[in-house]
């Protein structure tokens, strides 16, 4: 990844900054389809509920989310146990807030307005896609 940063980062409209971002839409980008797939596969071919299949989907979203921001996006090498302890608490936490918000778009896009459940899992992850840059950016991986 360092080889892949270094050639990124020599275009003239890349800098440190703008290189976050685009990693943490490269890697929001898996991260979504990760829980989209997960989420069809729980609800369409298990036959799982949406609220029970959101769920599922949020756990392995949030496992690889959590690699995938700590080492490419912020690049928070600290291996130190209270280190990871602590950026572990709180990007489940924060993930956590996130989970609610995406179970309240599915309740109110499916039980409310009839929205498809896959539909409806597109447009929340959207909205939690921004929530989770924000509190990871500033709270979390703060350096």
């Amino acid at each position: 990844m360092t080889k892949i940063k270094q050639w990124v980062l020599t275009f003239k409209c890349m800098n440190e900054q703008r290189y976050s971002i685009l990693m943490y839409l490269v890697m929001g980008g898996v991260t979504t389809i990760i829980n989209i797939v997960t989420f069809w596969l729980c609800y369409s071919v298990l036959g799982i509920g949406y609220s029970v299949a959101t769920v599922i989907a949020w756990f392995l979203s949030v496992l690889f989310a959590y690699l995938s921001n700590k080492f490419y996006v912020f690049e928070s090498t600290n291996m130190n146990v209270s280190t990871l302890v602590h950026e572990m608490i709180t990007f489940f936490g924060f993930r956590v807030i996130s989970l609610l918000i995406d179970l309240f778009i599915m309740y109110i896009c499916v039980s409310l307005f009839n929205v498809n459940a896959l539909v409806a899992k597109v447009l929340a992850n959207i909205v939690v896609l921004i929530v989770n840059y924000v509190f990871s950016k500033w709270v979390i991986f703060k350096k």
